[in-house]
């Protein structure tokens, strides 16, 4: 395997910090950039999917979350929320331009009028289930360098430092 620029620039910052500060341990700061390069160049690598019908990752996440999660009577604004990753301060917006391209609709509740609902309209399924496939594809492309060992050991030390930062976040 050929260093990558990344990898030299690791490299790079290693070498000078052991130089300027020699009794810093510069290997989180290392971590650190290793992982929010390898976050950009993935949400790059999928963005090819859905680019090209003009929708954002937020709202991507939002269509993938109601294809797979809501009833035909659609989602809450806060379940909708709480099934993807998009805050709720959030979701108001990113619904609002969903809606703009008729992909989804909102539909207050026959029950509650404070409460709606939102729902993917036919155009909106469909889209998804056209871009899909692309979309999986796309993912498993980068994950084949790894092992099927190698895949269960990243998601198994990915859980168990996201669930270490939200913790420290939640106290």
């Amino acid at each position: 395997m050929t260093p990558t620029k990344t990898h030299q620039l690791l490299e790079r910052i290693r070498t000078d910090w052991h130089r300027e500060k020699p009794e810093i341990d510069p290997s989180p700061m290392l971590m650190f950039l290793l992982l929010a390069r390898l976050q950009g160049a993935l949400g790059r690598h999928v963005e090819q999917t859905y680019t090209p019908a003009d929708i954002n990752p937020s709202g991507w996440d939002l269509l993938l979350t109601l294809r797979r999660s809501a009833p035909d009577a659609g989602l809450t604004p806060t379940e909708l929320s709480n099934l993807s990753a998009i805050t709720g301060a959030s979701i108001t917006n990113r619904v609002s331009r969903l809606i703009d391209k008729g992909l989804v609709e909102r539909r207050g509740s026959e029950t509650d009028r404070r409460s709606a609902r939102i729902r993917l309209t036919k155009q909106g399924r469909e889209l998804v289930d056209k871009l899909l496939p692309r979309h999986v594809q796309h993912e498993a492309a980068v994950l084949e360098v790894l092992t099927p060992e190698e895949r269960a050991e990243l998601e198994r030390l990915a859980r168990k430092l996201l669930a270490h930062v939200e913790s420290a976040e939640a106290e």
